[in-house]
């Protein structure tokens, strides 16, 4: 009896784990190597709009989600001095009418743990730092710091932004310094006293700068924003950077009084350097691949980073129980061919920083079922 497939997916971020659950079921040897030695809560806040609710909900992991998450009310989009309304998207029950399942608010590091669930611990190794890979007709040979090797049939990098696998595998990309930072925090809700906020997802819409605010937990009781601010000098690319609350409170002098009151009780904050890739002309060489950040990282602007590499990991997931992995040039392209064109529209409407200042009309991003999507499509010669 020939051997199961051996699938090797370095990263076990939202999309490494994402596919790796996706792939329960079948007839596959998975292996998920990571280079961090534990998994630890982050603080940021994440959006699970209804593309990415399909995901989960294809996962079995709705329910899981849907006991902790917060369900939003409305995503406001407001002038940052005033708070007038600009656009007021209603969410909740009509939204999940509208787009199939709802759109909830959650702690990234609870999206992580729920995906964790789904996957066989056994299967994922920590502190496996990817130095290397060769590739031939037999699989895929990789090289890790430790000294160690393994093989695979197919290998597919969902190492993030600054993929490891992407820069052993294409022609160096250079990324470009958008001249901005975000900062970000998430803190206990209790800080804010008598003054709450009042449940939405709020984004303020400032002339060179933004903030959004939104509850991480059903009960309310955590808080957390993030910004988009003019900063040229700073240059540092790292989620664990801590930022200075006095600069950024001076940054937002004169927001509208809900900004300031978030603010002043925010204790300490991270920030990092917002920097942007063009789309990929291609994702993959041979029996080795990319998904989400590794391939098409986009800025926050849209929150859709995230719902998009799992998007990429069910579609991917799909395209082998269909195909197979014998044939991997033919299995990557059509991945790519599937997700190539609405991951760069996500990537350049992010990069533009306007979707729903106004009236927008959000079906071609929330209406999408990575579950359903057809896989046949035209493929080039």
């Amino acid at each position: 009896m020939a051997a199961r497939p051996r699938i090797a997916i370095i990263g076990a971020g939202i999309g490494g784990l994402a596919l790796a659950a996706a792939l329960r079921g079948q007839d596959v040897d998975v292996r998920v190597y990571e280079q961090a030695t534990r998994f630890a809560r982050v603080g940021a806040g994440i959006q699970m709009s209804a593309n990415a609710m399909r995901v989960l909900r294809a996962l079995g992991l709705e329910a899981r989600v849907r006991a902790g998450a917060f369900e939003p009310p409305r995503w406001a989009n407001r002038v940052w001095d005033s708070g007038e309304m600009l656009f007021d998207l209603e969410l909740g029950a009509a939204a999940e009418a509208r787009y199939g399942a709802p759109y909830l608010l959650m702690h990234r590091a609870d999206l992580h743990a729920a995906l964790l669930s789904a996957v066989d611990e056994a299967v994922i190794s920590l502190n496996r730092r990817l130095t290397g890979f060769s590739q031939d007709g037999d699989g895929v040979r990789l090289a890790f710091e430790d000294g160690r090797t393994e093989t695979a049939d197919l290998v597919i990098g969902a190492d993030g932004a600054h993929s490891r696998v992407r820069e052993l595998l294409l022609p160096a990309q250079e990324p470009y310094l958008s001249g901005r930072v975000a900062y970000r925090a998430t803190f206990p809700a209790a800080l804010m006293g008598d003054f709450g906020i009042d449940g939405a997802s709020t984004k303020y819409w400032g002339p060179d700068r933004h903030i959004v605010i939104y509850p991480v937990t059903r009960a309310q009781d955590e808080i957390y924003f993030v910004t988009s601010v003019p900063e040229p000098e700073w240059t540092r690319e790292s989620w664990s950077a801590e930022g200075d609350m006095d600069q950024l409170r001076a940054a937002f002098v004169g927001f509208h009084e809900p900004v300031q009151r978030v603010l002043a009780a925010c204790p300490k904050v991270h920030k990092w350097a917002l920097v942007e890739r063009a789309p990929l002309p291609r994702w993959s060489v041979g029996k080795v691949g990319l998904l989400g950040d590794s391939c098409h990282p986009m800025t926050p602007y849209m929150a859709q980073g995230a719902a998009s590499s799992m998007e990429d990991a069910l579609v991917l997931a799909r395209c082998i129980a269909r195909f197979g992995t014998a044939d991997a040039p033919a299995l990557f392209g059509r991945f790519q061919a599937l997700r190539g064109e609405r991951t760069a529209r996500l990537q350049l409407t992010s990069h533009k920083n306007e979707f729903m200042r106004g009236p927008t009309d959000a079906s071609w991003v929330y209406g999408y079922d990575a579950a359903t999507v057809a896989l046949d499509v035209e493929m080039a010669v």
